[in-house]
């Protein structure tokens, strides 16, 4: 746990910030929270049977990003946030168009696009196939990539 001193009756400026915030200087910079996108249904050939490259199958994300949201908070400006809205339209698009043969694959490379192109160190995917097996709500597999922040 992270030993925070008491805040100041003053506000301070955050480094990256353009106005006052309520954190002190040494909570804001050890902050870590989590962006989270759940249950994000997305059609997408996926599979290893020839009737499944025949068909679309719908495949639900769940997802953890580690973020400081101090700035955003502190400024209340969205172009400062990491934007589930962005993360969610480029996800659909690139696993709409995919076609892999494992879920495993789809999750690297969706893992590899949330850490490369938002800017994001730690991020936990879970990629779910619903129905894929008589018996089980869904299957699928959970992978974390990155150092996540302590």
């Amino acid at each position: 746990m992270i030993a925070r001193r008491p805040l100041r009756h003053s506000a301070r400026l955050h480094p990256r910030a353009g106005s006052p915030t309520l954190y002190d200087s040494a909570e804001v910079t050890a902050a870590m929270d989590i962006v989270f996108i759940e249950d994000l249904r997305i059609d997408a050939v996926i599979g290893i049977y020839d009737w499944e490259r025949r068909v679309r199958q719908t495949l639900a994300f769940d997802i953890e990003m580690a973020f400081d949201n101090t700035v955003p908070a502190a400024t209340d400006d969205i172009a400062l946030t990491l934007n589930y809205k962005d993360v969610s339209k480029r996800l659909i698009d690139y696993v709409g168009a995919s076609s892999f043969g494992l879920v495993e694959t789809l999750a690297e490379r969706c893992a590899a696009i949330i850490r490369e192109e938002f800017g994001v160190a730690w991020v936990r995917l879970k990629l779910s196939k619903p129905g894929a097996v008589r018996g089980a709500k869904s299957v699928g597999v959970r992978i974390e990539r990155g150092a996540r922040p302590q």
